[in-house]
């Protein structure tokens, strides 16, 4: 069963969501010096399009996330612990989030948001990599529930 099923109804969605969201806003806040600078513009002025607009964004995102992640749960979960897997595979699980945000990225309507994702993207992985272990709880604690 894939993790998009394991999460079947709207108010597990929506806290996963806003777990999601809340793992961003404190990613983006232990951020540091010129790079941290244009990582807290950046997502300013994302956040600045709308009160909901992240975790709207977020919402659209995580059904392809989840299935994109599919393979290194289903590896995890043969190995007894798809949330340590996924942590100790934060390099290929960032490349596979990454590539889910890529594509959607391409399609967006909103100039504003596909200049700002693609004028930080080259540097976001390691933020990324960073983020992975934290986003394995927060999706180990939605699908075991």
């Amino acid at each position: 069963m894939g993790l998009s099923n394991q999460i079947k109804d709207q108010g597990a969605e929506a806290s996963l969501t806003a777990d999601c969201a809340k793992l961003i806003d404190e990613q983006v806040a232990t951020k540091s010096g010129l790079g941290g600078m244009a990582i807290k513009a950046t997502y300013g002025i994302v956040k600045g399009l709308g009160a909901n607009y992240v975790s709207g964004a977020i919402g659209r995102l995580l059904p392809d996330v989840l299935s994109a992640l599919d393979p290194i749960w289903g590896e995890g979960m043969q190995a007894g612990d798809p949330v340590t897997y996924l942590a100790q595979n934060r390099d290929r699980t960032a490349d596979v989030v990454l590539s889910v945000t890529d594509a959607r990225i391409e399609k967006a309507n909103n100039g504003v948001v596909r200049s700002a994702y693609n004028k930080l993207r080259k540097s976001v992985k390691g933020d990324v990599v960073e983020a992975v272990p934290d986003l394995a709880k927060i999706i180990g604690q939605h699908v075991q529930s």
